[in-house]
C-alpha cells in the first residue's frame, strides 16, 4: 500500500484552483448518497466513524477516483500536475501517480496472505485468476478470504494496491456485487457523463441503461466508483451506531444513573428506631426485617422523554403485584441506612423524603453514582482471566476441538448448503461452489477471532471434501 506522503505534492495541487471545485463534486458523489441514506450530515458521518478512519478510506477513495477523471473543460489533474510539477517527483512516484491515473476500483477476495510480503487478490466483479500483490502494511491485518475494494496497479515490475482500501463484510460485498450486476437506474448526472463517454447527445432519446450495458466492465466500474464508498459508509455507520448502547430510561422517563445513598445513624440512634419510622410509612414496604421496597405511583410529565429523544430507547420498570411502581430499595446495615435507586431524580426525591421522615436520627446523605457504561466496564474488568495454561497447550486443545467439530459437521446438514451435508453437496458442480463459499466463510471468521482459533489450518477440510484445488 502506497504511503500517503508519496502524493503530498499532488494533493496540494489538486486542492488549488481550478481543481478544488471539481474535486468537491467528486467527493460529494462518494459521500452524500450514503449520508442521505443513513439520515446524517457529513460532519456527523465523520464523527461517527472517526476522522482518521474517514480520511484513510472515504476521502482517499474519492481522491483516487478524482485522479482518473477527465473533465471536458480542463483535462485531468494528474496530467496537469506531471506536466507542471512532475520534475519535482522521483521516477518511482511519477510512475505510481501515472498508474493511479488509469486505475479502476473493484472488489477483491484476498487469499495466500504472507505477512509483510504479499497476498493474492481475485477480482469478484471482472473475474479472472488471482493476482499476486506485493504488500507490507495491509498484510498486518488482512485475513484469508477477506473482501476489499481497492485499486490494484502495476508500477514497474511490481503489482501493488493504492492507499484507498475499503474492507467489506461478506454480506455487504454480496449486496454490492448484486447491485453492480443489476445496474439499471442512473442519476441524471451519471447519464450525462455516460452520454459524453458514448459520444452521444444527452436528450430524452438517450438510453442510459443500454449505453451502460454496452460499456466494458472496467468502464462501468470507473463510472460507478462512488458506489463502493456509499455501500461501505452506510454499513460502517450502521454497525457503529448499532454497537452503541441505546438510551436507557426508567419508567418515569429519567435517564438511568445508578445511585447509592448512605445515611449514617445519629449518635445513640438504634436500628429499631429507624425500623419503627419506616414501618409507619406506606411507601416503604418491608421485604425483610431490615430491608424495604420504596414504591409509588408512576409520575409522568417533566422528566419523560420528549420528541427529540433517540428512537432506540429502552425503558426499565419494576411493578409490585398491585401495580405500584418500585422506585428503589432500602437496606439497614448496622449503623447505616442505604437507599439504592436508578436515576438522579429518584435520588433527590428519596433523600428529601428520608430526611423528612427521619430528621435528626440520620446524618447528611453520602451519595455515590455510577453510569451504566461505567458499571459494564467495571464488570468486564472484574471478569476472571483464563487459567494459566501454557499457550501451546491451549492452542492444541482448541485446535483439537475444532477438528472434532468439523469432522462431525462433514456428515451433518448445513443451512448454507440448502440442508445438505458437505459430503453430499460436493457431488455436483453447483454444490461444490456452495461448499467453497461455506469453507471460505468459516475460515475467514475463525481467522478474525481472538486467541488460539485464529491460526487454525482448514487445509485438511478442503482436501477431505476434494476441493483443495478451488482454495484460491
Amino acid at each position: 500500500m502506497a504511503d500517503k506522503h508519496m502524493l503530498r505534492g499532488l494533493i496540494k495541487h489538486a486542492l488549488r484552483d481550478p481543481w478544488v471545485d471539481r474535486f468537491e463534486v467528486v467527493f460529494a458523489s462518494h459521500t452524500m448518497p450514503a449520508c442521505e441514506e443513513a439520515g446524517v450530515d457529513l460532519d456527523d458521518a465523520v464523527s461517527i466513524i472517526g476522522q482518521d478512519l474517514f480520511a484513510s478510506t472515504i476521502w482517499a477513495c474519492a481522491f483516487e477516483d478524482f485522479l482518473t477523471r477527465d473533465f471536458e473543460d480542463g483535462g485531468n489533474v494528474v496530467d496537469d500536475y506531471l506536466k507542471r510539477r512532475g520534475w519535482k517527483e522521483t521516477a518511482s512516484v511519477r510512475a505510481y501517480i501515472a498508474a493511479l491515473r488509469d486505475s479502476t476500483m473493484s472488489l477483491y477476495e484476498v487469499s495466500d496472505v504472507v505477512r509483510d510480503t504479499s497476498f493474492r487478490a481475485r477480482d469478484l466483479i471482472r473475474g479472472g485468476e488471482p493476482v499476486l500483490v506485493s504488500e507490507r502494511s495491509a498484510t498486518q491485518t488482512l485475513k484469508c478470504w477477506d473482501r476489499i475494494a481497492a485499486r490494484i496497479v502495476q508500477v514497474g515490475s511490481k503489482v501493488q494496491i493504492s492507499g484507498g482500501v475499503l474492507p467489506f463484510e461478506r454480506e455487504v460485498a454480496e449486496a454490492l456485487i448484486t447491485a453492480f450486476n443489476q445496474l439499471g437506474t442512473l442519476s441524471i448526472e451519471e447519464q450525462r457523463e455516460l452520454a459524453e463517454e458514448a459520444g452521444e447527445e444527452f436528450d430524452d432519446d438517450f438510453d442510459g441503461e443500454a449505453a451502460l450495458a454496452a460499456l466494458a466492465p472496467a468502464e462501468r466500474l470507473r463510472l460507478v466508483a462512488p458506489m463502493f464508498s456509499s455501500f461501505w459508509l452506510i454499513d460502517a455507520i450502521d454497525r457503529i451506531e448499532s454497537a452503541r448502547l441505546p438510551e436507557l430510561r426508567n419508567a418515569e422517563g429519567d435517564e438511568l444513573l445508578l445511585c447509592e445513598v448512605s445515611f449514617r445513624l445519629g449518635t445513640g440512634i438504634t436500628g429499631d428506631e429507624i425500623v419503627r419510622c419506616l414501618q409507619a410509612r406506606p411507601e416503604f414496604r418491608p421485604t425483610s426485617a431490615t430491608s424495604w421496597s420504596w414504591v409509588g405511583q408512576r409520575e409522568r410529565g417533566g422528566t419523560a422523554p420528549d420528541d427529540d429523544s433517540p428512537d432506540e430507547t429502552l425503558m426499565f420498570e419494576t411493578l409490585q403485584d398491585d401495580g405500584m411502581l418500585q422506585l428503589g430499595e432500602l437496606l439497614l446495615e448496622d449503623d447505616t441506612l442505604v437507599l439504592c435507586v436508578n436515576s438522579q431524580q429518584r435520588c433527590d426525591r428519596g433523600c428529601a423524603l428520608l430526611t423528612e421522615i427521619l430528621g435528626p436520627r440520620v446524618g447528611l446523605p453520602l451519595i455515590r453514582t455510577e453510569a451504566v457504561e461505567e458499571m459494564l466496564e467495571s464488570s468486564r474488568a472484574a471478569m476472571p482471566t483464563p487459567d494459566e495454561i501454557p499457550e501451546h497447550e491451549r492452542r492444541a486443545v482448541v485446535h483439537d476441538h475444532l477438528e472434532r467439530h468439523y469432522r462431525e459437521t462433514l456428515d451433518r446438514p448445513v443451512a448454507m448448503l440448502d440442508g445438505q451435508t458437505p459430503r453430499q453437496a460436493v457431488e455436483d458442480e453447483s454444490g461444490r461452489a456452495k461448499v467453497v463459499d461455506w469453507l471460505k466463510l468459516i475460515e475467514n471468521r475463525t481467522a478474525k477471532s481472538d486467541g488460539p482459533m485464529a491460526d487454525y489450518d482448514f487445509g485438511w477440510l478442503w482436501a477431505e471434501l476434494g476441493v483443495a484445488n478451488l482454495r484460491r
